[in-house]
């Protein structure tokens, strides 16, 4: 029970780092390009898991790069999408839009794998949908707007990062297929990075949020995550790590990011209220969970 306790506490951890992440990175991103910070977070994250774990991220197998590469441009298109519409827009509204890969993976399986959508699912966007469309509303420049149409994609990247490490990964070792993904994305942003000249992080207050996302946000949440699926259900796991959602937003406006708005209470709240819809367990559900590099 102590350890289920635990468990359960440190998930929640998780969704603060998480939370925390689009806060800082909120910052950071107007003193350093975006694709210099994402190329050194991911960078360091990488090799961070590498030294920690040598005996098991190095020990590769057959599949593991190819299959690693592709779903790792996959997951570096979503943090790039995620890290624009972050920019154009605030930490509360990223962390609400970037939720949606909850309702969009079970709708792209549908669409693209013609997986029967259950009827939670159905409902869960009609509400997230009514939800997008008062954020949608609340914004009062194009600007605002085009952020929101970013964070929407992003959310789309991590439904198929999803859905591709659910067919891609089974029987890997989860750790090292993870730290290959993540290498991928660096190498990604990296790309970008170059093309107009790399700009390291500039101070003491970037160097912090690089360091929390790549060791914090990254290396420890998934962890975490592995850890805590010894000990909860899938489908509890689920549950914990969405409330992300809702510490974005508390520490967006407890550190004065943001105000509270009618859009962010009810637009996001309908939103949330959506996730939770979709990911809460019914009876006969058997969700497999895999620990998730998303934010």
């Amino acid at each position: 029970m102590q350890k289920t306790r635990l468990a359960v506490l440190a998930l929640l951890g998780v969704g603060f780092f998480w939370a925390a992440a689009f806060v800082l990175m909120k910052d950071a991103i107007q003193q350093q390009p975006y694709m210099d910070f994402l190329a050194t977070r991911f960078t360091l994250a990488a090799s961070a898991m590498a030294i920690l774990r040598p005996r098991v991220a190095l020990k590769f197998r057959a599949g593991d790069l190819k299959y690693g590469a592709l779903i790792g441009i996959v997951l570096a298109f979503g943090y790039i999408t995620q890290t624009i519409g972050l920019d154009m827009t605030t930490a509360a509204t990223s962390g609400f839009l970037t939720g949606l890969y909850v309702i969009l993976t079970p709708l792209i399986a549908w669409l693209v794998m013609k997986q029967k959508v259950a009827t939670k699912v159905v409902i869960g966007a009609g509400l997230a949908m009514i939800g997008l469309a008062i954020f949608s509303g609340a914004a009062s420049d194009v600007e605002f707007q085009v952020g929101q149409l970013w964070l929407v994609l992003c959310a789309a990247f991590y439904a198929i990062h999803i859905l591709m490490l659910g067919h891609f990964g089974q029987g890997r070792s989860s750790y090292r297929f993870a730290m290959i993904q993540i290498a991928f994305a660096a190498l990604v942003t990296w790309g970008f990075a170059l093309l107009d000249g790399y700009q390291a992080p500039p101070n003491a207050e970037v160097w912090f949020a690089v360091l929390f996302t790549a060791l914090l946000s990254t290396v420890l949440a998934f962890w975490i995550q592995t850890w805590a699926q010894t000990l909860l259900e899938p489908s509890r796991v689920a549950l914990l790590i969405t409330s992300e959602v809702l510490f974005t937003a508390i520490i967006a406006v407890a550190v004065g990011q943001e105000p509270v708005t009618f859009a962010m209470v009810f637009g996001g709240g309908l939103m949330f209220v959506a996730m939770l819809f979709v990911e809460w367990p019914r009876k006969g559900d058997q969700p497999v969970l895999e620990a998730q590099l998303h934010e």
